[in-house]
This record gives structure tokens, C-alpha cells and sequence, in this order.
């Protein structure tokens, strides 16, 4: 594992970056979400990140200290788009039918519009969740989507339109496993079954029935 023992910051930093340290972190973190989905964790190459920066490895190594370091930090930038967003979505000021609604459209939306979350999840899922674990970042940051969710079922049960004995989780894994399979497997089951899974028409349709299909499993 490199890193850099020396904590003073580049000269590059130290001058004409220097007054915008985020924008930096969040260049290095977009250009290492770029580099990771096409070479994954063992073929990505600091240099390679570097360059698509215009920077220096030693700048990369002085805001996130190792390759690995920033795989991690990667991971919990795209998993918190996701959360963060989620958590915006308002679903306590809403019907709970429509709160429903709007996470199963939100969730298919976001993933097909978010390829490199796709991707890197899936390369995740290679390394057995290797960094994933290392994270209670993304664990406290998913918990809070179960949350909302079970807030909304529950209301939907003591209205009479759920029905009584549902799991939080479960019904987040129900939403998320149709959202991820479909971009996941669009390659193959595209050639496959010889339909594109990106044409509007065929999203809108498949949009349609994951709602459908969610709403009618937790209907009472």
C-alpha cells in the first residue's frame, strides 16, 4: 500500500489550489470513480488519476493517503448520492401509496442514470465487500432509507392500505434488486433477449410494473 509519510501539502496546493481544497478532493474523487469502474481496484493506477486531474500522485496521496483509501472514499461518495438524495425525497409528507410510488420511481431513475454506481457496487460485490465493511459510513448512511421506509409502512398499516407483518428491508431489497439487475445484466440480457433496456419506451414500462408490482405486494 503506497502512501505518503509527509504531511505538508504539494506545492500545487500550497499555491494556485489553495483556496479551493473541496473542488480539488472532489476532481481527484471523480476522476478515481472513472478510473476505478474501467480497471477495477487491483487494475487502477494512481498515475492514471493524476493525469486525468492534471495533478500529482503526491497531491492525490496527500488528501487520501493510499490507492485504497480513495477506492474507499469512492464507495461511500456513491452510495451517499444515493442516500443523501433519498433522504430529500420527503416520503413522511406523503400518502403513503405515493411515497411508495415515489422511492420506486426515484430508485429505478437513479439507477439507470448512474452507470459508475452500478459498476462499482458490482466490482464490490467481487472483492466479497471487502471495503464495505470498513465502512460505517455507508452502513449508517443506508440505514436511515430502511428507516423512512418502515416509517411509511407502518403508516400505511394503520391506515388499512398495507397490509399488516411487512419488513422494512425486504421491501427495500424488492425495489432495489429490479433497479440493479436491469443495468447490472443490461449487456447480456440485452443481447440475450435482443431488447434495449435503455430505450425510453421499455423503461417507462418496466418503471410502471416495478411500481405496480410493489404497491400490489403491500396492498392489504
Amino acid at each position: 500500500m503506497n502512501q505518503v509519510s509527509d504531511i505538508t501539502p504539494p506545492e500545487e496546493t500550497r499555491r494556485g489550489r489553495k483556496n479551493n481544497p473541496e473542488k480539488t478532493r472532489e476532481d481527484i474523487l471523480q476522476a478515481a470513480i472513472a478510473e476505478f469502474v474501467h480497471h477495477g481496484l487491483a487494475g487502477a493506477r494512481v498515475d492514471a488519476i493524476a493525469e486525468r486531474t492534471r495533478t500529482s500522485k503526491r497531491m492525490i496521496y496527500y488528501y487520501f493517503h493510499s490507492k485504497e483509501q480513495l477506492y474507499l472514499q469512492v464507495l461511500e461518495k456513491l452510495y451517499g448520492d444515493i442516500r443523501n438524495t433519498e433522504r430529500n425525497l420527503h416520503l413522511a409528507e406523503l400518502e403513503p401509496r405515493e411515497a411508495i410510488r415515489r422511492l420506486v420511481e426515484f430508485s429505478f431513475d437513479h439507477h439507470a442514470n448512474n452507470q459508475s454506481f452500478i459498476r462499482i457496487v458490482s466490482i464490490e460485490n467481487i472483492n466479497h465487500g471487502q471495503f464495505v465493511k470498513q465502512s460505517p459510513t455507508i452502513r449508517t448512511l443506508s440505514r436511515h432509507i430502511v428507516a423512512q421506509l418502515d416509517e411509511v409502512l407502518q403508516r400505511g398499516q394503520a391506515a388499512g392500505v398495507f397490509r399488516p407483518h411487512l419488513n422494512a428491508l425486504d421491501v427495500h431489497m424488492l425495489i432495489s434488486s429490479f433497479c440493479f439487475y436491469r443495468n447490472s445484466n443490461r449487456h447480456t440480457f440485452g443481447e440475450i433477449f435482443q431488447i434495449d433496456l435503455q430505450h425510453p419506451e421499455v423503461a417507462q414500462r418496466q418503471k410502471a410494473m416495478l411500481c405496480d408490482s410493489v404497491l400490489r405486494y403491500l396492498q392489504a
